[in-house]
């Protein structure tokens, strides 16, 4: 009878969540393709082993990360009561050949189990210290599905629990399969509780417990496959899928059906960016079913933390409930065969919750699949829109993002939010035609000069004026880059702002010290397109690539040193797209190492020595291409300074603001961003800034003018690493250069 009930009772159970998981697969499957995903497939089980196994993307947050890492090594190692369990079902004597009866077999179940109940109380603890009821916005479970997720760990403690009490039966009847040792210690413990109900009722509990765990299983495995916890079996699939050898590596091209699209003259039908959700890629439908709502992109990211509508999480939760209700007008569409998309119909579904202030819909509390709107005059809805048009992704959302990349960096199961909303961009920008007014005037500038702020390229050499050297201009001081070290790549603003000028001649003359020739494309030299790109013109982006790799081609370029991050991405890691293959370094890497071969020799302390710096990070230069040591390194070789990190840093450093063109654009939303970050810079004590790009600068450098007066007499300066090489190379010079005396650009 027992083994007729617990037969029924799983067949029941695996029915409704196979149906559930079929059905989440059929609908992964009907995305767009998305190319290269299981290439390099060795590299891809190494990571594999060490994010799903290892944990090491969750173990960078100690404690919960510990709590994480035994759940899930605990249901890992518990699936063998699992088998105990239906083998019972079977025979009470059962037990799991060749090794289970050994005592240690024993004890390590128990101490998983106990494990997991202690990591259940930490999860219990975070979720009540950071309720959203308690900490409002400053939660990073601040609209997750907090109902769903008390419930999960409700079943989880019941599903342990229940195991735990069954096994002290077990011990008292006599069926334990490891005997009655204290190497199971917690069921023992538990046994000696029930023992003096004698050996009848353990019977009675022991066979009651094996049909409530198979049905607490049941309803578990159920519950899970219709909830954000379907991470647990998406999670590794997503993980292996991720974009190789880095999820921040560059913008991956536009494609339409996994072909590549010619935007010059686009077929009418091809898939332009993400303008509705069936345009995403099974990758980003499966990124949206992965998420598990644990919101360490939305504490980490820069536009949420300063009050702004985007928070990356209820952006991917918006994406995957839209995603989830509109699934029934696409899916009969779908050709399973040939796993191709058919012309898909108008979405009759609108979400049954209103909107919230903050941009995104409000969160349902049971559960994260939205519900048909009832009756005949159900209307589309715009994936990107205003709430009174019903968008799905509010504009505001959309382009509050600064592509920082900290959402990435963060997210535990390696979602890729930074591509989903440059997608969308790319859309509203090519296809809608619906940007912020202020980057028209951004996209004009790099149409007709070239240069974001629109300066004519004869100004390209103004930053040379006034060194008491030459400065090599291909086609003019040298033929080719053939006949110098590096071509130095000015960058638009280390050639148009006073402020980036500085940077740009300190590190021309650190060269020029150091015996590395090097020379300038001048008048040639154009915007890399990086603003373009992420602003979403991907078309515009091609062809000021394109351009500037015949340039540097038709210059034989193989070595660039650039001193802006985000022309050292693009270049380095995007003109391969286009054809343009070069090794490029950032200025801090090639200054430190010339500094370690002793070419470089800093002889004294800077401004008479004894002062406090600490360095930003940029994020096109930490996070996105890994470097942080050799401008720390560079700050550490200067005699008579002390550097002092502030409480972000390196991979978890807060973003100055400018990033994804949004240097261009108005900040009206919440507080500046770059405000934030200054204050931030300020309370360490330190009187020298040290920063590595000369967004990051331009932008510290307002925040620091217009940051609360710090202590009288207390002056703050906000300086790149070059400078500060410089002035100690100079022996105690205080002065870059005359372009130092130039006012600061506005």
């Amino acid at each position: 009878m027992t083994l007729a009930i617990g037969l029924v009772i799983t067949v029941i159970g695996l029915t409704v969540a196979g149906r559930r998981l079929w059905w989440l697969v059929t609908l992964i499957r009907s995305g767009q393709p998305a190319s290269g995903r299981f290439d390099g497939l060795s590299r891809r089980l190494r990571t594999e082993l060490k994010e799903v196994a290892g944990q090491s993307r969750l173990l960078r947050w100690s404690v919960p990360g510990i709590a994480h890492f035994f759940t899930m090594w605990g249901f890992i190692v518990l699936s063998l009561t699992i088998v105990e369990l239906y083998g019972t079902l079977a025979d009470e004597n059962f037990a799991i050949p060749f090794f289970g009866r050994e005592a240690w077999l024993g004890f390590v179940e128990d101490f998983f189990a106990v494990a997991v109940i202690a990591a259940l109380a930490v999860f219990a603890v975070l979720r009540v210290r950071h309720a959203p009821v308690r900490r409002n916005r400053e939660s990073r479970f601040y609209g997750s599905h907090t109902a769903v997720a008390w419930t999960i760990l409700g079943m989880i403690a019941l599903v342990v629990g229940l195991l735990l009490v069954w096994r002290a039966a077990q011990i008292n009847t006599g069926r334990f399969p490891y005997g009655e040792t204290w190497w199971a210690f917690g069921s023992m413990a538990l046994a000696r509780l029930l023992r003096p109900l004698g050996e009848q009722a353990n019977a009675w509990i022991e066979n009651v417990l094996l049909i409530a765990q198979i049905t607490t299983l049941m309803i578990f495995l159920v519950v899970v496959a219709h909830s954000k916890h379907l991470h647990i079996g998406a999670a590794p699939v997503n993980v292996l899928a991720k974009r190789e050898p880095v999820a921040l590596g560059p913008l991956l091209p536009m494609e339409s059906g996994g072909a590549p699209i010619d935007l010059d003259n686009p077929d009418d039908d091809a898939v332009v960016g993400r303008g509705t959700i069936e345009d995403f890629t099974w990758k980003g439908m499966l990124d949206f079913a992965t998420c598990t709502e644990c919101g360490r992109c939305q504490s980490q990211c820069p536009a949420w933390t300063t009050g702004k509508p985007l928070s990356p999480k209820l952006l991917i939760m918006d994406l995957r409930d839209h995603l989830f209700a509109k699934t029934p007008t696409f899916l009969d569409t779908f050709d399973r065969t040939s796993n191709g998309l058919a012309t898909l119909p108008t979405e009759p579904f609108v979400p049954v919750e209103a909107p919230s202030p903050n941009g995104h819909h409000a969160v349902p509390a049971s559960g994260f699949r939205l519900v048909p709107a009832p009756g005949p005059g159900r209307t589309a809805r715009p994936l990107v829109g205003t709430p009174a048009e019903n968008g799905v992704i509010d504009p505001r959302v959309l382009w509050s993002c600064t592509t920082c990349g900290a959402c990435v960096e963060q997210c535990p199961v390696d979602i890729e939010h930074l591509d989903h909303i440059v997608d969308m961009r790319r859309h509203q920008v090519l296809r809608e035609s619906a940007f912020p007014g202020e980057l028209g005037g951004l996209f004009t500038n790099l149409e007709t000069s070239g240069n974001p702020w629109g300066a004519r390229a004869r100004t390209r050499l103004d930053w040379a004026r006034g060194l008491d050297f030459e400065i090599p201009v291909v086609g003019s001081g040298v033929a080719d880059l053939t006949e110098v070290d590096y071509l130095f790549w000015v960058g638009c603003a280390g050639a148009t702002d006073d402020r980036a000028k500085r940077t740009t001649r300190a590190v021309a003359e650190l060269l020029h010290r150091a015996g590395v020739t090097f020379a300038v494309l001048g008048e040639k030299e154009t915007c890399t397109g990086d603003a373009a790109r992420r602003a979403g013109n991907e078309s515009l982006f091609q062809l000021l690539a394109s351009r500037n790799v015949v340039t540097l081609d038709g210059a034989a370029a193989t070595r660039i040193v650039v001193t802006c991050p985000h022309c050292l991405n693009t270049l380095k890691n995007e003109y391969p797209q286009v054809g343009g293959h070069y090794d490029v370094v950032h200025h801090t890497q090639l200054l430190n190492r010339l500094v370690r071969e002793g070419r470089l020799t800093p002889l004294a302390p800077p401004s008479g020595g004894g002062r406090i710096v600490t360095y930003h990070d940029p994020c096109y230069l930490g996070r996105h291409n890994d470097v942080y040591e050799p401008p720390r390194d560079l700050i550490e070789s200067l005699p008579g300074l002390a550097l002092t990190e502030m409480p972000r840093a390196s991979s978890g450093s807060f973003c100055c603001g400018a990033g994804g063109a949004r240097l261009w654009m108005e900040e009206d939303l919440g507080q500046r961003v770059n405000d934030v970050r200054a204050a931030e810079a300020v309370a360490t004590g330190a009187e020298q800034i040290g920063v590595a790009c000369p967004f990051c600068l331009m932008m510290l450098g307002d925040g620091v003018a217009g940051a609360t007066a710090p202590a009288p007499g207390r002056e703050i300066e906000v300086v790149d690493v070059a400078q500060m090489l410089l002035r100690a190379v100079r022996d105690g010079d205080n002065d870059a250069g005359p372009a130092a005396q130039t006012p600061a650009a506005t």
